[in-house]
């Protein structure tokens, strides 16, 4: 399982919220470039990268750094989620040098849009579906809908995404463990890839998640526990490693 750092930004800052809440916001660090080179330091394969302005205006805000996140690291691997609505963002996106586009508003909205971008960047699009209580939410989570996640996913089974990134809202940035439950019921529903997101503490969340009943979730993102030292990122991956 791959463990991923999270990067929230911000007003140009790296934060965390909790529980998607733009106003309980730490900020922990106004360089996210020099946030980027901590965790491909400490051993980091992926960076997960959040537009949390953009996830509400529903247009990219944190752009540039983002960009030079990209330009910083043209080897490592970046996935970018917040206020990707179209398909001139993706491919914007792509050529400045991330490599997979989370989209998940539009995904909710529009679900035929997943299957056009698929077809238009094979290989670089996954669906991010945040949930409260079972029941997706959108727009920076402000807006609860009547979609329930293992239903909604079950709609791009045949569309060529790479992953589902499946965050519990409640969970995140809470530092109270991931919901192991409702991910792994959501990994043995549908046959693409599921990386879990939000409430990872501490090293023993990581053994939970290798040790959930399902080979199907293939990913961990972490932000909270890693920047407050509950969980050493290169020893969570290093467990990982050894229980996949």
């Amino acid at each position: 399982m791959l463990l991923i750092p999270a990067i929230d930004l911000k007003d140009g800052q790296c934060v965390r919220l909790r529980q998607g809440r733009m106003e309980d916001d730490t900020v922990f660090s106004d360089n996210p470039v020099e946030m980027a080179g901590r965790w491909v330091a400490a051993g980091g394969r992926r960076l997960h990268l959040v537009d949390l302005n953009g996830a509400f205006a529903g247009e990219p805000v944190n752009g540039e750094a983002i960009r030079a996140i990209a330009r910083a690291y043209p080897e490592m691997p970046i996935q970018v989620g917040g206020g990707i609505r179209d398909e001139a963002t993706i491919e914007a996106y792509l050529n400045a040098g991330v490599s997979y586009c989370i989209i998940g508003t539009q995904a909710v909205k529009e679900p035929e849009f997943v299957a056009r971008a698929c077809r238009a960047f094979p290989g670089h699009v996954i669906v991010g579906l945040d949930a409260k209580e079972g029941m997706v939410a959108i727009n920076g989570w402000a807006e609860v809908t009547d979609l329930e996640v293992v239903e909604l996913s079950k709609r791009f089974q045949d569309d060529g995404v790479s992953a589902i990134v499946y965050t519990d809202i409640g969970r995140d940035g809470m530092m109270t463990g991931p919901n192991i439950e409702a991910t792994t019921a959501l990994a043995n529903a549908i046959s693409i890839p599921v990386v879990a997101s939000g409430g990872i503490t501490n090293i023993g969340d990581i053994e939970a998640l290798c040790k959930a009943e399902t080979n199907n979730i293939t990913a961990a993102i972490t932000g909270r526990a890693i920047y407050e030292g509950t969980l050493d990122f290169a020893e969570g991956q290093k467990l990982a490693d050894s229980l996949s």
